[in-house]
């Protein structure tokens, strides 16, 4: 073999075995799911990298070798984005735009986190500001104030749903009268449908399905509904948080949905289609599956849920085993965090729980009991949820960006 074809011959190696990259919020399916097998490790993992940034609760993304962090630079009424190789933590670009002053409770900077598509990169600042960056140079290419356009007030903790990026449009969540749901041209940033009355939440959507009966489903201020790609409603169910505090992303598992919140609980509903119609079923509800903004994760027939309350008081989260056809608990795990913990399921069927006080864990999934492989520390406080690429996982706490290196096959 020449040395051009062996150098074809890796490369093409290396692009066959290389990871999907994690370019939005809960990955590449936004579900939670991995394509990294990962194995238990001894000792602490290495740090590869770190920078300190603003503050956020945003994750970060990765695309093409790039991770990028979205956050509010220290002493600015600003959002921010940052592009760093993720080999070598090399910044490329930090770009920023000027917005109003939003301070508020929980943390200052932006919740949602980015998406990359296409050689760009669409952000939701806490103010409302969609925006469109070129992911190679990070120059804003437009970006709409989404509140003033459809005139309508800012969530209590700032807007907070991580936009989602299907064909040319990018759809985000509003809540204004008409433009409940808006979706906008990836490429020019004009309005390409808007629907529904709907309040916002601070819950991200999730998109399934193949073809025409692709769509996209939301858990809103009053309802977990679907919508076409095109726009048009296709189903809804009533579903509201006293609160109005939902920010967990629907779990889509064939037919059936399940939406949960930080109030009301949990419901799984199943879906019927026959020709353009949508029918729904409620297949069962539980109060007590409270999930405030950690999304549950599917595996095998069961969800691995993190169930808690919105208190101030003695904050404390449960993990709990949850049958997905009845929502019956085989068993939970008390005092596993605070508020929040973001769970992972690897390639081959782990979980990787990082919690809010900065403790990664690998769990080994079991109907019957809790089975903790290992734990290390790894960070400071964070809600942010991690990305998991090539051995390497992402995240960031209340201070930096870090990279952290983990066994895998």
């Amino acid at each position: 073999m020449t040395r051009t074809l062996l150098t074809l011959a890796i490369a093409l190696f290396a692009s066959a075995v290389r990871a999907a990259d994690w370019p939005q919020f809960l990955g590449p399916n936004r579900d939670n799911v991995s394509s990294e097998k990962v194995e238990a490790w001894t000792g602490e993992p290495k740090v590869a990298w770190r920078h300190a940034l603003g503050f956020a609760h945003s994750s970060p993304v990765v695309a093409d070798g790039v991770v990028y962090a979205f956050f509010q630079p220290k002493g600015q009424d600003a959002d921010a984005l940052a592009a760093y190789d993720a080999k070598t933590g090399t910044e490329k670009w930090v770009k920023s735009y000027t917005r109003e002053a939003f301070a508020p409770p929980f943390g200052k900077g932006p919740r949602s986190t980015p998406v990359v598509a296409d050689g760009r990169v669409f952000t939701l600042g806490g103010t409302g500001i969609l925006a469109c960056w070129d992911a190679k140079t990070g120059d804003v290419k437009w970006k709409v104030d989404t509140l003033k356009v459809f005139d309508t007030g800012n969530l209590f903790f700032g807007i907070s749903m991580s936009p989602i990026v299907e064909g040319n449009t990018v759809v985000v969540m509003v809540g204004g009268k008409g433009s409940g749901l808006v979706g906008f041209d990836v490429e020019k940033g004009t309005v390409a449908w808007k629907v529904t009355d709907d309040a916002a939440s601070y819950a991200s959507p999730v998109a399934h399905g193949k073809g025409e009966q692709r769509e996209i489903v939301f858990l809103t201020g009053s309802h977990l509904r679907a919508i076409s790609l095109a726009g048009k409603e296709r189903w809804a169910v009533p579903f509201k948080d006293k609160l109005n505090e939902s920010s967990t992303s629907p779990v889509i598992v064939n037919d059936l949905v399940i939406g949960s919140s930080v109030t009301a609980g949990s419901i799984a509903v199943r879906l019927t289609t026959s020709g353009d119609t949508v029918s729904t079923t409620k297949v069962w509800e539980k109060k007590a599956l409270t999930c405030y903004f950690s999304t549950p994760v599917v595996v095998g027939k069961y969800a691995y849920m993190v169930n808690g309350a919105a208190t101030l008081l003695n904050a404390s989260i449960t993990l709990r085993c949850v049958e997905i056809e009845t929502g019956k608990v085989q068993w939970e795990k008390t005092k596993v965090g605070r508020y929040h913990a973001a769970i992972i399921r690897t390639a081959n069927d782990k979980l990787l729980m990082l919690d809010d006080n900065g403790n990664l864990i690998l769990l080994e999934p079991s109907d019957k009991e809790y089975k903790e492989l290992c734990r290390s520390k790894v960070c400071g406080p964070t809600w942010s949820h991690p990305a998991l690429v090539d051995g390497r996982l992402f995240l960031r706490d209340e201070n930096e960006l870090l990279a952290i290196d983990l066994p895998i096959k």
